[in-house]
């Protein structure tokens, strides 16, 4: 047993250590009685730091419009993430414009609205609600 003398706080403390085996040491944590009780410590510590504020999720998934040409029949608006289709809210005629929703995509429980990148006419809807689609996955085309 080896004893130490400790400052804490400008209090000091005698603590006995007991060596034990190869290459490790314990340290009994209970003080040495001295002619008065050791006093608790109260460690003030640091004001916590608020974690960063994430900025809000952005309303709808951005549409991902196709290379011209890839269809040979205009261009078309692609599955940005995986997801399942939840609701389709437009058909093959319908005129929409820059923004509008055109359909609902289900991806790790949340609904993101897949929006249309420009003024045009619905040619084809080219998933079904229900459907499961991966990134890149065709889903409607003008």
């Amino acid at each position: 047993m080896r004893l130490f003398k400790v400052k804490v706080n400008d209090e000091v403390f005698e603590v006995e250590v007991e060596e034990v085996g190869q290459g490790g040491t314990k340290v009994s944590r209970s003080p040495v009685q001295t002619s008065t009780p050791a006093p608790r410590v109260s460690v003030s510590r640091p004001a916590p730091v608020a974690a960063p504020v994430a900025k809000p999720a952005a309303p709808a998934a951005p549409a991902v419009p196709a290379p011209k040409g890839d269809s040979g029949n205009g261009d078309a608006v692609r599955a940005p993430i995986p997801g399942v289709v939840s609701q389709i809210k437009v058909s093959p005629g319908k005129s929409v414009k820059k923004g509008d929703v055109l359909l609902l995509l289900e991806a790790m429980k949340m609904q993101n609205e897949i929006l249309a990148p420009h003024d045009a006419v619905v040619s084809e809807v080219a998933v079904a609600q229900g459907a499961s689609v991966q990134t890149g996955d065709v889903l409607v085309r003008f």
